[in-house]
């Protein structure tokens, strides 16, 4: 006879597991953030939400949460994994590199913040404790959603992408304290509460450098161990148990066990298994973090929305408000732009996912008066998932802002339209290695480029680039593609190769044209576009590789050149077979396309 189960449980962790499943596909199509999406799912299936209503509609039971308590401890293990990957980022290469930024900028954002959202919180008759807490928990922006929302416009390397990455590294660091604080606070002190954080700093000081110090001695030699192993199951599983087991550490030596899995991911980070490790843990800390996220988001009370409406849109627009207001005029401290220092403040003005973490703590722990938690946590919720409409505002006022820069006068140069000449569209490493050796051969030939940044770098080095839009027909005739003998493109994305491709051949149906391609479906798309010659990077790589490794292995240098041109040549005439079956017509050199 099979042992009874918690079914309670059971169905609890399926409802969980379900929806995750069918969250991020649904979200992602919608165009937000998963992150929101967890949130949401949580506030709706949770013991305040539907979960409340079991009473009435007993099927509610199998698609609802009954007892938040059988999911939390796989939501704590997100927040384990969260602080892991990112101690795996601190390196302490990337932290001094951008140390004026991180403990600067970040640095006196979190403090000035923390210290007004405190001041604000007093007015309302909160003891100093609650205050503090408040204040420093809401002072710390969404990780999560800003990286996400960044990465996904390309972003990170602009100046606002990287003073928002170099103050979600302040504030990372900065969750540590907090949350030691909150423990402080929590195991009641004897004597001023800077003499217990003394106290407390000095044993996790203790703790966390015996853990570096183990960790340093034997993580490194562990994974060389597992690597030579060549087993994957392997790799994995020593990789929870580092994270996992460093987290027990530190949470039997009454540290929390997210700041052990911290410690590991800094020591980590200085290891050639990083990137390893990084690929390794992604699955786990995706789901493990969405499940965290929809843990919070069961805590969201919908009913605090109905009861105090203006209450919670005061506060989401006065959080909003008091830290872009610190964050944009820190960032004009630090000398960034007008419209950097905007799009940054901004973007980290709404609370984060930490807040959950610091609040959901002091709550357990009894220090927050539990309307008090789920009124700021409904807040906090809203502000985070008004971070996508608060990027796209900030573009657009940071575009009014833009001060308009004198062009480069190198990029005023026109070209001179030659005749019998090449024309090389993209000025890049390919562009430049082609036009060498044009000039070794002593082909006249003219260079074009719409990078900005290059062509005034490359034409202060003595090169002859111009720059422009090789799509403008325009420009082309410029160029003097009516007379020219052949058009080279060597530009590297595919959508910018055809549009290129498909101008030139409108305006000179006869002119010859060199085109780099991706691989050999691209190859095969621009023959039947009607170049004369297309190259698969994949291919010439494949041919090159090849070539040294028959040389290597003794055979004759004449040989092998000639049995790689002939390779080449069969593998251009089955993409342009290929090609000729599809109905193209034929190529100015008889060739068909």
């Amino acid at each position: 006879m099979s042992a009874a189960i918690n079914l309670v449980a059971y169905s609890d962790v399926l409802v969980v597991l379900g929806t995750a499943g069918l969250v991020v596909p649904l979200v992602r199509r919608l165009g937000l953030s998963p992150v929101l999406g967890y949130l949401a799912a949580g506030a709706l299936l949770g013991p305040l939400g539907l979960g409340a209503l079991i009473r009435w509609v007993p099927f509610l039971y199998w698609v609802t949460i009954v007892d938040a308590e059988n999911v939390a401890g796989i939501g704590d293990l997100g927040v384990v994994f969260l602080l892991f990957v990112i101690g795996l980022e601190l390196s302490y290469a990337r932290l001094t590199s951008m140390r004026r930024l991180v403990f600067g900028l970040g640095g006196l954002q979190v403090l000035i913040s923390a210290v007004l959202i405190s001041v604000v919180a007093s007015f309302w008759g909160f003891a100093l404790e609650v205050c503090l807490i408040l204040g420093s928990c809401l002072a710390l922006s969404s990780t999560a959603i800003v990286i996400e929302v960044l990465a996904g416009q390309g972003r990170l390397s602009t100046g606002a992408g990287r003073a928002s990455f170099a103050v979600l590294l302040a504030q990372d660091l900065a969750v540590i304290p907090i949350l030691l604080f909150v423990s402080i606070l929590a195991g009641g002190t004897q004597g001023s509460v800077l003499t217990s954080l003394a106290l407390a700093l000095a044993n996790a000081a203790v703790a966390i450098g015996a853990i570096v110090i183990v960790g340093r001695l034997a993580f490194r030699p562990l994974f060389r161990l597992v690597a030579s192993a060549a087993s994957s199951e392997l790799f994995v599983a020593t990789t929870l148990f580092v994270v996992i087991g460093t987290g027990v550490v530190a949470a039997a030596a009454g540290l929390s066990m997210a700041l052990g899995a911290f410690v590991a991911g800094l020591l980590l980070a200085e290891t050639e298994f990083r990137k390893a490790i990084e690929a390794t843990i992604g699955p786990f800390k995706g789901l493990l973090l969405g499940l965290f996220f929809f843990s919070v988001g069961m805590k969201i009370d919908i009913r605090e929305v109905w009861n105090a409406p203006l209450a919670i849109g005061a506060a989401v627009v006065g959080l909003i408000a008091v830290k872009a207001l610190v964050l944009t005029g820190l960032a004009r401290l630090f000398r960034l732009s007008w419209p950097a220092a905007i799009e940054t403040g901004m973007l980290l003005g709404p609370a984060g996912e930490f807040a959950f973490v610091g609040i959901g703590m002091a709550t357990t722990l009894g220090l927050i008066p539990g309307a008090v938690a789920s009124f700021t946590l409904t807040a906090t919720a809203f502000t985070m998932a008004l971070i996508p409409a608060l990027s796209v505002l900030a573009r657009k006022l940071a575009a009014r802002l833009q001060v308009a820069r004198p062009a480069d006068p190198a990029l005023q140069v026109r070209p001179e339209a030659g005749r019998d000449h090449a024309i090389v569209i993209g000025y890049g490493r390919v562009g430049q290695l082609v036009c060498t050796m044009l000039e070794r051969h002593k082909l006249s030939y003219l260079a074009v480029d719409s990078d900005a940044h290059n062509v005034p770098t490359q034409r202060n080095l003595g090169r002859a680039v111009f720059f422009g839009d090789a799509t403008d027909p325009d420009f082309l005739l410029a160029c003097g593609l009516a007379e020219a003998r052949a058009v080279i493109v060597t530009v590297s994305g595919v959508a910018a190769t055809d549009a290129i491709v498909t101008c030139v051949r409108q305006l000179r149906p006869d002119v010859v044209i060199v085109a780099r391609a991706r691989d050999a479906r691209h190859a095969q798309h621009l023959y039947e576009m009607g170049v004369t010659d297309a190259v698969p990077e994949t291919f010439e790589a494949s041919l090159q590789l090849s070539e040294a490794a028959l040389l290597a292995l003794g055979q004759a240098a004449g040989r092998v050149i000639a049995s790689i041109h002939d390779k080449r040549d069969e593998f251009r005439h089955e993409l342009q077979e290929a090609a000729a079956r599809t109905g193209a017509r034929p190529n100015v050199l008889g060739r068909r396309k």
